[in-house]
């Protein structure tokens, strides 16, 4: 496909250790992992204690506030002084590999530019996470903005969370970081499992949409995910983790990131903002317009980008239903994406493949 335009670069520069295997290391354990992880509540933990662990490995105080969370134990620290951070912690084993991976993304990430991300606080011993018997954490800064979610997403902002999100994968790109292949039940690897779940669907068009986009994922995307350049990847920049602040979009809560297809980010973006049933791309063209400007397509990612889509638009239909009958008391949170993401399928749903390929390319040309 010779196609080269403004948004879209013809060759595969950058292909990072050859063919990525999709589903290594997800083995069927590593699913059964991964499902196991968001199937169990996170540990119930005391205000108190957070305070204890803030004062023994950072030597501070402050006012603490407990925030939902869906894996891992999340506070909010009010110092004296004004000042706000995120404590996050955590008394399962799993948590330790997910803090490692979290805090060095965070770490690695200081100095870009382009886009905001937390900072990373240090310990008192100058590590990036705290052990503590049981329990493990990380302390980072708190952002002040916009939750996407909440703002006017006019087409401007969203072609400039676009290139945010752009940036944020260029300041990925190099980085080595630990545990980057831990169970996530939210990466493509675990997506051809996640069919398994579909009992927990109503039935009617939107079940009908998700097992066609599933089975599509399964029969013509992931095998050619294969061909297109891995990386690390945010892979959550939900509108609950996109901020609009003064100084420009920040990305927060990297707990799902890993190793993933370079597009994988856009992917995830872009599902949450298809919403226009009068555009081809439900108006997620502008956010993907964005993106190409600073990150160019390859052919194949344009070719696959809209079932890529489509799939994470299931996997989170999927996988919050599932949740939702494990946790009816907090379904509402849970569920917080899913109208949204139902929305979002119906638009895309009518597009053939070909037309799919086509509108990215007119998005980004």
């Amino acid at each position: 496909m010779g196609v080269c335009n403004n948004g879209v670069s013809s060759g595969g520069e950058g292909h990072l250790g050859g063919p990525q295997p999709v589903d290594a290391p997800f083995a069927e354990v590593d699913f059964g992992a991964a499902a196991a992880i968001l199937a169990t509540k996170p540990s119930p933990t005391d205000p108190e204690i957070s305070g204890e662990l803030l004062q023994r490995h950072y030597g501070l105080t402050g006012t603490i506030r407990l925030l939902s969370s869906e894996v891992e134990c999340t506070a909010e620290v009010a110092l004296s002084n004004g000042d706000r951070l995120i404590l996050k912690t955590s008394s399962r084993p799993e948590g330790r590999d997910s803090f490692r991976f979290q805090a060095a993304a965070l770490a690695g990430l200081e100095g870009a530019s382009g886009f905001i991300a937390p900072h990373i606080v240090r310990t008192n011993g100058g590590t990036l996470i705290f052990e503590d018997d049981d329990m493990c954490g990380y302390l980072q800064t708190a952002l002040a903005g916009m939750p996407l979610h909440k703002a006017n997403a006019a087409p401007d902002v969203l072609y400039r969370i676009g290139q945010a999100l752009g940036r944020l994968s260029l300041a990925l790109g190099p980085l080595k970081l630990p545990a980057i292949h831990r169970p996530v039940l939210w990466h493509v690897g675990c997506w051809p499992r996640l069919l398994e779940l579909q009992g927990h669907l109503p039935p009617g068009p939107v079940a009908d949409c998700v097992r066609l986009a599933m089975c599509t994922y399964v029969e013509l995307i992931k095998p050619q995910l294969c061909e297109v350049v891995w990386q690390v990847t945010h892979n959550d920049p939900s509108p609950f983790n996109t901020l609009l602040t003064d100084s420009g979009t920040a990305f927060i809560d990297f707990g799902d990131g890993g190793w993933g297809p370079r597009i994988q980010d856009l992917a995830v973006a872009a599902s949450h903002v298809v919403a226009d049933p009068s555009l081809p791309l439900g108006g997620a063209e502008n956010l993907i317009a964005g993106y190409a400007s600073v990150r160019p397509l390859s052919a194949l990612e344009a070719r696959l980008l809209v079932g890529l889509i489509r799939a994470r638009q299931s996997a989170l239909i999927l996988v919050n239903y599932w949740r939702a009958g494990l946790f009816p008391s907090e379904a509402a949170y849970i569920k917080k994406n899913v109208a949204r993401a139902e929305r979002g399928l119906s638009i895309l749903s009518t597009l053939g493949v070909r037309e799919a390929e086509a509108a990215v390319l007119r998005a980004v040309s």
